[in-house]
């Protein structure tokens, strides 16, 4: 199985969890959390992934390290994929469950390249149009890129949005040269 796969299955178990708990962000900025820290620190890296350090050592210390900080069936997830060696999956699986909850909440992300910085009004405003187009709730993440001279590329998933002066220009050409 792919690990994508497999980060999906974890992230479907923890969405269940989590909405039990009735807490669907707060799991999964515990989750984050975790995987920020895999990520950010190097011993704590080599100590999950190194075949050295017996399972039970690491469900151990993730056990007394934890067991203040999150709820306990959170420090069991995280236990029971140290046991299934899965625990190098969890930022994957952080990625995962973030989609999952984005669904669940109606929430879809958009990359948005514009050809000037925007302001956070500006921003805002793309995001109130956005939702009005899709009628889900659109995080826009916006980057910057001169070469489209103007207006906007959003892209949401597989739809691609061109309203850039950059493609308008080519259709004007592509209109002169064929006669059409």
């Amino acid at each position: 199985m792919r690990d994508t796969t497999i980060a999906r299955s974890y992230a479907e178990t923890l969405l269940a969890l989590a909405t039990k708990a009735g807490n669907l962000r707060g799991w999964g900025g515990m989750l984050s959390d975790v995987a920020r820290a895999m990520e950010t620190d190097p011993t704590l890296r080599l100590f999950l992934e190194s075949p050295r350090v017996p399972a039970q050592t690491k469900i151990d210390v993730l056990g007394k390290s934890l067991q203040d900080r999150m709820p306990r069936l959170m420090v069991r997830y995280l236990q029971a994929l140290v046991r299934n060696r899965r625990q190098m999956l969890i930022p994957e699986i952080a990625v995962e469950y973030t989609d999952l909850v984005d669904a669940v909440e109606g929430r879809l992300h958009a990359r948005v390249t514009v050809a000037r910085e925007q302001n956070d009004a500006e921003v805002k405003a793309l995001a109130t149009q956005l939702t009005r187009l899709f009628r889900k709730e659109v995080v826009p993440h916006v980057t910057v890129d001169p070469a489209i001279m103007g207006g906007v590329v959003v892209h949401v998933g597989d739809t691609v949005l061109d309203g850039s002066v950059r493609k308008r220009l080519a259709t004007l050409k592509r209109r002169m040269l064929t006669g059409r």
